[in-house]
């Protein structure tokens, strides 16, 4: 029952964060609309911040733990922004919030296990790229991904992401066997 409930909280707050911003969710509004106590909120929740860092942690973990064919970078990435796609308004709010370091923390995690994951299974079998340099790649590589993302919720999550996301993939194709030529 415990998890139940918190799971309702979860669910709750992600539904109204995606139709107004943090600073106007009250903890009042969460268990009125998930039917508990004022009370229940708060012995699994020290306050809205506590719930919204558990919601991205959940998300990375879920994401980080699952299984990818990491066959090609556009599915990759579209596996990496599937949270972010489904939830945009809420994105956008938490983006414009002080509580931004969630979401910070939440990308980099997911962008990391997807660039990384992606990076490893393409140079299978793939020699003389050192340790140094593979970072160095997918540093690179995240720090686009993320930055992707960034400008999307800048521009307030109007364009469509996966459709931007395909066009840059395609433009860019080729950079990464680039990269891994100048590794040898």
């Amino acid at each position: 029952m415990t998890s139940l409930t918190k799971d309702a909280i979860k669910q709750s707050f992600l539904k109204l964060l995606n139709s107004k911003p943090i600073d106007k969710i009250t903890v009042k509004e969460i268990v009125q609309d998930c039917g508990i106590n004022r009370n229940s909120f708060y012995y699994h929740f020290a306050d809205i911040p506590s719930l919204m860092e558990e919601i991205f942690n959940d998300q990375a973990d879920e994401f980080v733990s699952r299984s990818f064919s990491y066959e090609n970078l556009y599915d990759s990435i579209m596996a990496a922004i599937a949270f972010s796609l489904e939830n945009k308004t809420a994105i956008l709010h938490v983006f414009n919030s002080p509580n931004r370091q969630f979401l910070d923390r939440y990308l980099n995690r997911v962008a990391r296990r997807t660039v990384t994951g992606f990076f490893d299974n393409y140079t299978k079998g793939v020699k003389n790229i050192s340790e140094e340099d593979r970072e160095a790649i997918v540093m690179y590589y995240k720090s686009l991904l993320i930055g992707f993302v960034f400008d999307w919720i800048n521009d307030g999550v109007q364009y469509d992401l996966s459709m931007k996301a395909k066009r840059i993939c395609e433009l860019f194709e080729g950079t990464l066997e680039l990269a891994i030529e100048r590794c040898k």
